[in-house]
């Protein structure tokens, strides 16, 4: 069985949760409280040297870090991953996008929001930055679902899945998505998707 080390209201480890009940992939679930320093204990560190969450275990003792990396691992041979060497490389182009024009804005200003101790008035100087940038990103996924349902490909993908985990979240982080109507619908499409589960959701048992 799979193993997660995972942060209950954590986007990226959100990701994996998600897909894994939806390919239905049975795993164990451990909480790792990043806010109280448990990714940075000797053994978590001898899992994974970056001191991070997500990290996926395989039923081989392998380990994963990384949630688009390891969602691209999971995805393998299924719908969720496009065949088509083009298609491929796009789902990991908006894949990459979420990681460098995404959530470096929209997640962290969450996290300031809802889970960093003290609060957000200890980066206070940030937010104007982060909104815009965020801002930003929201403006080019606008534009490209506006005339498409999904990312990639004319269906679901993990880029999807990417992209949807902070952005369905991202009124948490102080945005609005009232200007982004395409944005919306998407987010609908994907919460409609077989075996959707909400962020808060854990596996029976985990």
């Amino acid at each position: 069985m799979h193993t997660l080390y995972s942060m209950q209201g954590s986007g990226n480890c959100y990701k994996l949760r998600l897909l894994m009940a939806q390919l239905d992939v049975p795993f164990r679930l451990i909480d790792v409280d990043v806010v109280e320093g448990e990714t940075r204990t000797p053994d978590f560190l001898a899992k994974n040297p970056n001191g991070r969450v997500p990290l996926l275990e395989l039923p081989d003792g392998r380990l994963l870090p990384e949630s688009n990396a390891a969602m691209v691992y999971l995805a393998e041979g299924t719908a969720h991953l496009p065949e088509d060497r083009f298609a491929r490389a796009q789902a990991l182009q908006w894949m990459f996008f979420e990681q460098y024009s995404h959530e470096p804005y929209i997640a962290v200003a969450r996290y300031w929001r809802m889970f960093a101790p003290g609060g957000p008035d200890r980066k206070a100087d940030r937010f104007p930055e982060w909104t815009e940038r965020g801002n930003q990103a929201l403006a080019v996924m606008e534009r490209h679902l506006a005339e498409r349902a999904f990312f990639v490909d004319g269906r679901y993908t993990v880029a999807d899945i990417a992209l949807y985990a902070y952005t369905h979240v991202a009124g948490e982080a102080g945005f609005d998505l009232a200007p982004y109507p395409a944005v919306r619908d998407w987010l609908a499409r994907v919460a409609g998707e077989p075996g959707h589960v909400a962020i808060d959701w854990r596996p029976q048992g985990g």
